[in-house]
C-alpha cells in the first residue's frame, strides 16, 4: 500500500534545458527524506542543474512542522554566497530562507521556478516531481543581472539579517560546512518583500 507523502511539485525553465528530464540530467520524480533537498550544479546536489552560472550548493528546499499542522510545509534557504534567489519577489542572500508560500515563484541565475505543495500525512519523508517547461514561466525581470556579487555592495542590507522566520524543523535546522547561523525564534522579524517590475507578470 502506497504511503500518502506530501508531494512537492517543481516547474523550471531555462533556456539552456531542454524540455525532456533525460536529456538534462533531471529525474521526473524523487523520494527524499526530511533533510534539505540540495539544488546546484554539484555532483552532491540531490536537483542537478548543468549551468556553470550556479554554485554547487546554490539553494535548499526544506521540509518543516509548522506548530499546530499536520503536514510537511516547506521553505528555501540560499545556499550561493555569490548570488540572490528571488522568492515571489523578495530577494534573499547567502544563508538567509523564507516559507514557501502555495505557488510560490523564484528565480534564480536566470533560472525560473515555480513550487506547488500537494499535503500528505506522512511525515519521515516526501516526494519531489520535477518538470521542465519548454517556455518561460515567469515574466522576464527587468533587472536580471541584479544577483550578480558585484553589485551586492550597491544594495542596502535586508532588515533582520541571517536567516528568516523560524520553521520547527522535524530533524533540526539545516547546517552547512560555513553556516554558523542558527534560525530566530518563532515569531520573529520577518523581512518584507520588495515588489520588482516583475514580480507580478505571469507567462
Amino acid at each position: 500500500m502506497e504511503r500518502p507523502y506530501t508531494v512537492l511539485h517543481v516547474s523550471l525553465y531555462h533556456p539552456s534545458l531542454g524540455p525532456h528530464h533525460t536529456s538534462a540530467g533531471i529525474p521526473s520524480q524523487l523520494q527524499h527524506d526530511t533533510s534539505p533537498l540540495l539544488v546546484g550544479r554539484g555532483q552532491d546536489a540531490h536537483l542537478q542543474l548543468r549551468l556553470p552560472q550556479l554554485s554547487r550548493q546554490h539553494l535548499s528546499l526544506e521540509p518543516y512542522l509548522e506548530r499546530g499542522s499536520s503536514v510537511l510545509a516547506f521553505c528555501l534557504k540560499v545556499l550561493s554566497r555569490r548570488s540572490r534567489v528571488w522568492v515571489n519577489g523578495l530577494p534573499l542572500r547567502f544563508l538567509e530562507q523564507v516559507p514557501l508560500s502555495p505557488g510560490s515563484r523564484v528565480f534564480f541565475s536566470g533560472v525560473q521556478m515555480l513550487v506547488h505543495v500537494e499535503g500528505g500525512p506522512c511525515l519521515e519523508a516526501f516526494v519531489c516531481r520535477f518538470h521542465l517547461s519548454p517556455s518561460p514561466l515567469i515574466g522576464r525581470p527587468q533587472a536580471e543581472e541584479t544577483d550578480e556579487k558585484e553589485t551586492f555592495h550597491q544594495e542596502q542590507p535586508l532588515p533582520g539579517s541571517g536567516t528568516t522566520g523560524s520553521p520547527d524543523f522535524p530533524h533540526g535546522p539545516s547546517q552547512t560546512a560555513d553556516d554558523g547561523l542558527q534560525p530566530s525564534p518563532a515569531g520573529g522579524a520577518k523581512i518584507q518583500p520588495r515588489r520588482e517590475p516583475w514580480d507580478s507578470a505571469l507567462c
